[in-house]
């Protein structure tokens, strides 16, 4: 479905509040009914549009109707938590069983939660609790270090990998980070830099399997004039250079034997000497590494020294892979899409429902890079006001077109019923746009009207059924 933009009344406020449920007329209606309390209230018809919302927005609460599917209920409370933690957060259901149901599922700290049958003033205390929770929340915070929102997700892989990030950051702890490529290595690692007492000496990087042996030796540990053909001056290394700071010395399974020879010694006891040099260097340095590889395995191949494996595996990271957490794309896609839009100068409000579905259907083998990248794309060459599925990448589009919105353990349709569903999507987010006209939704497809109810007929679509309800909504007290 299309992504309309907010609808907001301004008024006298007693705080910043944004509603968010899937019928966004009732939710318009609902954040109307709070303005005319005084409050300064928002509406957002889905969780991707609320994001956006927090990307650009604070708000003291948010208003989260049950009708809001559970995963996209997790990225809207994890991106309102990384973009503005003191915000209080209300779950508004049909019964208490219903949100405690929803609250046990996500495991997640709500600050108030309502039903729909209570009195209006039920509804207001539960807004005013979070509200007063907000307030304790960032009192509270503000005497504690806090992790940056460099690292977005809710789901329980990567918040353990926070909560080890938390607590390790403050020792000196040599730390192993694996991982597939493309899964945020490199960001732990300046996350735990940044969190560190090191965090105002540098972070100094080295990709080891970009560089050969020799290069990568002269790289790490400098050289002095005339060490090789080319050394006219005295160089300094990356060990040296990161003296009361972190290195972070990436794909560390790519070094050669010698080289880990030469490793081993370093780590032990911080001393090394520049290449064609007899000084002696010693330095203080937070030792980080990383790899994608199964480095016991390795081991067990001989070709990675067990006694540095040893030496490395204090501490180990392991990051997960994003098809692992696929609950934790919509906040990612939203997070760069926010990116995005800042570096293209365009104006795009958020995804449609076909798009997303792609986005949550993709097997992601790149991991979040992949899908960083994918967003980049489809903000630069999109034309539309939305990311649409044919905006994505090919690879990407052409995946969803056969898996269509259902999960990957239960694909069990034919190849025909599984292209029909895109067509289905494009149909529907047209006549959205257009408000229903079929006259102008054939258009804006490059169809006519003709052609639009022979397609309806053959996909077997009742559109009279798939029509919102334009009847009023009711008041929430109602």
């Amino acid at each position: 479905m299309r992504t309309p933009p907010l609808t907001a009344t301004w008024c006298s406020s007693q705080g910043r509040v944004i509603v968010v449920g899937n019928d966004r007329r009732k939710a318009s209606g609902t954040a109307q009914w709070l303005c005319g309390l005084g409050w300064h209230a928002s509406a957002a018809g889905n969780a991707a549009e609320a994001m956006h919302f927090f990307s650009r927005e604070t708000c003291d609460a948010c208003v989260i109707d049950a009708s809001v599917a559970a995963h996209s209920v997790a990225s809207l409370v994890a991106s309102l938590r990384a973009t503005s933690p003191s915000s209080g957060i209300v779950m508004v259901a049909v019964s208490r069983a219903s949100i405690a149901l929803v609250r046990d599922r996500l495991d997640l700290g709500f600050d108030a939660v309502v039903t729909t049958r209570g009195r209006g003033d039920d509804f207001v205390r539960a807004i005013q609790k979070a509200c007063g929770n907000r307030l304790s929340r960032g009192s509270a915070q503000e005497a504690l270090p806090l992790l940056s929102n460099t690292l977005l997700g809710s789901h329980r892989a990567i918040e353990q990998v926070l909560d080890v990030v938390s607590r390790i950051s403050h020792t000196t702890a040599t730390v192993l980070i694996s991982g597939e490529s493309g899964t945020g290595k490199s960001l732990v690692a300046r996350e735990i830099h940044k969190l560190s007492r090191r965090r105002r000496g540098r972070f100094v990087e080295v990709a080891c399997g970009s560089l050969s042996e020799s290069l990568l030796e002269s790289e790490l540990f400098g050289h002095v004039a005339g060490a090789f053909t080319g050394a006219t001056v005295n160089r300094d290394g990356k060990f040296l250079q990161a003296d009361g700071g972190t290195i972070f010395l990436d794909e560390i399974a790519t070094a050669s034997p010698s080289m880990q020879v030469k490793l081993l010694r370093v780590l032990q006891d911080l001393h090394f000497e520049p290449v064609g040099g007899g000084h002696t260097h010693a330095v203080d340095a937070r030792i980080i590494l990383a790899t994608h590889e199964n480095l016991e395995q390795r081991v067990a191949a001989g070709t990675f020294r067990a006694d540095l494996f040893w030496r490395i595996n204090v501490i180990t990271i392991e990051m997960p892979a994003l098809r692992n957490r696929a609950s934790d794309i919509p906040l990612l896609a939203t997070h760069f899409l926010t990116a995005a839009i800042e570096k293209a100068g365009r104006h795009v409000k958020g995804f449609t429902t076909s798009a997303m579905n792609a986005l949550l259907s993709h097997e992601w083998p790149g991991n979040v890079r992949e899908l960083e990248h994918a967003v980049e794309r489809a903000v630069f060459l999109g034309r539309g006001s939305v990311i649409d599925i044919c905006d994505l990448p090919p690879g990407v589009a052409v995946g969803s077109a056969v898996l269509g919105a259902a999960p990957r353990d239960q694909l069990r349709v034919s190849l025909k019923s599984a292209m029909a569903q895109p067509e289905r999507q494009l149909i529907i987010d047209a006549l959205d746009r257009h408000g229903w006209r079929r006259d102008a939704a054939a258009r804006s497809l490059g169809i006519n009207r003709t052609t639009l109810y022979k397609k309806v007929k053959r996909l077997g679509m009742n559109l009279a059924a798939l029509e919102p309800n334009l009847e009023p909504n009711l008041e929430p007290n109602s």
